[in-house]
């Protein structure tokens, strides 16, 4: 795989459902939460940290913690973590993040959601493939969440 195929995951889907609709869903804690299905203490903040507890099934045991980069006013959400960090006996704190980008466009049928996730390849190389492989697919879910979500 060339460098560029390891290092970001991209995933677009189309919402059917107006722009401050889909930027509710992303960029309200407690929304995000729900189809993400994280229990976040705090609101997001640019430059902020917000964590909370994973609520997926047998996931629970899990922290997600976020460092918020940008909030551009239906345009642009991102922020900064550990991907795939779900190990308890590991300390990820060392570790280079990837950075989660949500961006929007308005189009006829609704919002294009675009996610991007790039940094992989500045992880360890011990759970680099593991990290993109999982993450790819969780996007995959949390794009199907997040559609469920705005259309409900």
């Amino acid at each position: 795989m060339n460098p560029s195929s390891t290092d970001r995951i991209e995933k677009q889907i189309l919402l059917r459902a107006p722009r401050t609709r889909v930027w509710q869903a992303l960029t309200d804690a407690d929304e995000f939460g729900t189809w993400f299905r994280v229990k976040l203490e705090d609101p997001f903040v640019p430059g902020e940290r917000t964590a909370g507890k994973i609520t997926y099934p047998g996931y629970e045991h899990i922290t997600m913690e976020v460092r918020v980069e940008q909030i551009e006013a239906e345009i642009l959400f991102s922020f900064r973590w550990h991907p795939y960090a779900v190990d308890p006996k590991v300390d990820y704190a060392g570790e280079p993040t990837t950075l989660v980008e949500f961006r929007l466009e308005s189009v006829d049928e609704g919002t294009l959601l675009t996610v991007v996730e790039s940094g992989f390849d500045r992880l360890p190389a011990g759970r680099r493939d593991e990290a993109f492989r999982m993450n790819s697919g969780g996007w995959t879910q949390q794009l199907t969440n997040i559609e469920r979500h705005v259309a409900g």
